[in-house]
């Protein structure tokens, strides 16, 4: 098959959120041809490159969600629109398309403001009516967008501002919507114009999005916008990979971008619309975890369209840690990650020095470094400085090991060269996060046979199981105290290391994850609809039916293909059989060669390496 993969921000792009997971499924499932369309986030992140793609990567196609005067604003760079999202928007829309872009605007924004009372998933008449209009108004933005070329300046225009206005001043408009001011309708516009900009780019074409068997789509949101565009245009399966909760994502980032209250709701209401309607038309939704999976449930996902597969990690890379009988540092705690406010270390600072009264010759080791931007270096500053408040006769130098209590390192020296020597310096890994989606820390912790002491968000339950202690988030004296009863237990250490071991080698490696992808593409291929070579028109039925693109047994060694005749096959009643074109190959029907060994054999799906 040929597969659609969408992305946002991350890859091929070398920076980046899933990069590492999309290239492993990439590499691992190699008897299918990918196309790449990947939504850039930055300037720095496109000049940063792209990683090395593997041969069966057929194209990539890119587009930018950010332009040169939004960059400029961190950068310094001179101001200006980029070309590739310019492209057709400085044309003007005459009379008939501004009267079509100002109906569907008005219909999309009117849902927006009915949503902020209603709800998304909430039900009932008024949800349903006002997710009617919110997708009558979003495809015919889309439908516009691709015949005149963007969306870019219409929907930054006064026409977008005064509809705004008076969507928002509309009778029935809750009272947080109804105080709106004019900054406040020019912001929700700036952020609507800035969500909606993949209906602007120029892949809803036969040869691009149309090419494809399946849309796979790594997260919600931006990336899933072009997936719901090629299954309304050329009748495309979408599938839908969520490993966080982008829609948690923008709720968190609301306070931090200082925008007021009505913007807030309404921003969250348009992307809470457009979840439920990604939700709504994806052929199945593949959660990475049951936090994520409730949360889609809230926002509308039919039950019987979600299949848990959680993301797959490199178990290899720590197998030396966690095949060692070297149960790490005794009275050390290990934190790592990256720092930030989510990750609260300071209530584990504090719990730390509840600690240190129980157990003096306990230690605690921080591996990790600040996000990007001035919020990572100041949080870092302050736990600094917190630490020297809680421990003032003994330094905190960032690599001095020796007798500090804390220490705040890096990884890579001489001492600590890699994650894996990380995990081993501690005896109990600690995660202190007051937000947290999938922790990856927990899992590589879990890899390396580390007791674990977590706090219950997010995913952490479901991933720890019973093979660490779960405390209460914001909670110091509960942090504390399991993490003295595990420092003076070295036996329940050792049990919970080891079945925390065997846990994360069950659910979590990159094997099950692509042995579980393997099915689900099978599965939606099996189940779509054959498509046509030439789409039904009114002149006619159309070419003949082609169920795949390219079908993943489509190349075989002219060695390994057995005789039509041996098989029980006439290649006279066989119109699947021809000759590739200079290929060396030749294609065959799916139903007579295994579907994933990529052998010439007699058998159906079931012949393949499931």
């Amino acid at each position: 098959m040929r597969i659609g993969l969408l992305t946002d921000g991350g890859y091929p792009y070398a920076t980046g959120e899933s990069r590492l997971w999309c290239d492993r499924l990439v590499r691992g499932l190699p008897q299918h041809e990918f196309d790449l369309f990947a939504l850039s986030r930055s300037a720095d992140q496109e000049q940063q490159g792209w990683v090395r793609l593997p041969d069966h990567v057929e194209r990539v196609r890119t587009a930018p969600m950010w332009t040169h005067e939004e960059d400029a604003r961190h950068t310094g760079r001179p101001r200006g629109l980029t070309g590739r999202l310019a492209t057709g928007l400085g044309r003007s829309y005459g009379r008939r398309d501004r009267r079509r872009f100002a109906a569907h605007v008005t219909a999309l924004v009117g849902a927006v403001c009915a949503g902020t009372e209603t709800g998304p998933g909430s039900g009932g008449a008024a949800a349903e009516a006002a997710a009617g209009r919110f997708t009558d108004g979003l495809y015919g933005l889309a439908e516009l967008a691709r015949e005149q070329g963007g969306l870019h300046h219409a929907l930054r225009s006064e026409t977008t501002v005064r509809i705004v206005e008076s969507a928002c001043r509309a009778p029935g408009t809750g009272r947080t919507v109804h105080a709106a001011t004019v900054p406040d309708y020019l912001a929700f516009v700036a952020g609507l114009e800035r969500a909606l900009r993949p209906l602007s780019v120029d892949w809803y074409e036969e040869d691009g999005l149309g090419a494809v068997d399946l849309c796979h789509a790594v997260s919600g949101g931006a990336s899933a916008l072009p997936g719901l565009l090629a299954k309304r245009f050329f009748g495309v399966p979408l599938l839908v990979t969520e490993h966080g909760v982008p829609l948690r994502a923008h709720y968190l980032a609301a306070p931090e971008a200082r925008r007021g209250a009505p913007v807030r709701a309404l921003l969250a209401n348009f992307h809470g619309a457009l979840a439920s309607e990604v939700y709504r038309q994806a052929a199945l939704i593949t959660p990475g975890n049951t936090h994520v999976r409730r949360w889609q449930e809230r926002f509308g996902a039919d039950r019987s369209k979600l299949r848990t597969v959680y993301p797959g990690m490199e178990a290899e890379r720590f197998g030396a840690v966690g095949e060692s009988d070297d149960g790490g540092g005794p009275g050390t705690l290990v934190w790592i990650g990256r720092i930030e406010p989510a990750k609260d270390l300071i209530a584990l600072l504090h719990a730390f020095a509840e600690v240190r009264g129980s157990e003096p010759d306990a230690r605690l080791r921080i591996f990790g470094a600040p996000v990007t931007g001035g919020e990572g270096d100041a949080y870092l500053a302050q736990c600094r400085a917190l630490a020297a408040q809680l421990f003032p006769d003994e330094a905190t130098d960032a690599h001095a090991v020796g007798d500090n209590p804390v220490t705040f390192e890096g990884i890579g020296g001489p001492e600590v060269p890699d994650l894996a020597e990380a995990y081993a310096a501690g005896g109990v890994v600690v995660l202190s996060s007051v937000v947290e989606g999938f922790p990856i820390s927990l899992v590589e912790a879990m890899f390396c046979g580390r007791a674990t002491v977590s706090t219950d968000v997010g995913a952490v339950v479901e991933v720890v199981g019973g093979t660490g202690l779960v405390v209460p988030p914001r909670n110091p004296r509960a942090l504390a105290d399991a993490c003295v009863a595990l420092l003076r237990d070295p036996e329940r250490r050792a049990r919970l290391g080891a079945a925390a071991r065997a846990r994360a080698l069950e659910l979590f490696t990159v094997e099950q994850n692509l042995a579980a992808f393997r099915g689900v593409y099978l599965d939606l291929a099996g189940h779509a609809p054959a498509r046509w070579a030439t789409p039904p028109g009114p002149r006619g039925p159309g070419g003949p039916p082609r169920p795949f693109a390219t079908p993943p047994e489509a190349h075989v060694l002219d060695a390994q293909l057995a005789e039509p005749a041996a098989a029980g096959i006439s290649a006279a009643t066989s119109p699947g059989v021809h000759a590739g074109a200079g290929t060396g190959a030749s294609r065959v029907p799916s139903w007579a060669v295994g579907a994933y060994g990529g052998r010439a054999g007699v058998g159906g799906a079931g012949g393949g390496d499931a």
